[in-house]
């Protein structure tokens, strides 16, 4: 079953390049389990009214190697329990990018996105076509194609779901 494309709108756009993304719930929460006290949390030292104001199927963006550090799940985890369900970057820090797609959650890697949108824009990210378009304005910009086994691992579901179909060799 083909990825279907992800529509919303850029609920936030994170400027800095090599964004930790413990920084999402601040490093001295990234040990709370509970996901709504996460939630609740979650970018409030960028925005506090972010989880009043996102909504269901709105994607974020980011700059170049976003994720660097030692990526942890739980501020994934808390945007999108908010309905964040997507990732646009410039670049992603390889142990980011991995982690996060095995957790079936989906990500493009896209260069020139800062200059591609504003905050609030509606965009889609198109898989088939490989572009990322902003509705807003009317313009899009290609992003690098997914490798095989990353579509396989998010058409399933993520990577459990991806090994469970998938035949033993």
């Amino acid at each position: 079953m083909p990825l279907e494309n992800l529509k919303g709108r850029v609920a936030f756009i994170f400027e800095e390049d090599d964004f930790d993304v413990d920084q999402i719930v601040g490093v001295k929460n990234i040990k709370i389990q509970d996901v709504d006290e996460l939630a609740a949390l979650a970018m409030s030292s960028y925005d506090p009214g972010f989880a009043k104001s996102v909504k269901p199927g709105d994607v974020i963006v980011g700059g170049h190697n976003f994720g660097y550090g030692h990526p942890h799940y739980p501020p994934m985890k808390a945007l999108r329990h908010l309905g964040i369900t997507g990732v646009i970057a410039e670049s992603f820090s390889p142990g980011y990018w991995r982690g996060e797609i095995s957790m079936g959650f989906p990500q493009a890697s896209c260069p020139g996105i800062r200059g591609l949108v504003e905050r609030w824009d509606d965009v889609e990210i198109d898989w088939n076509a490989g572009v990322i378009r902003n509705l807003t304005k009317g313009t899009e910009l290609p992003f690098e194609p997914l490798a095989k086994a990353d579509a396989l691992m998010l058409e399933a579901g993520g990577l459990v779901p991806y090994l469970k179909q998938t035949p033993a060799s």
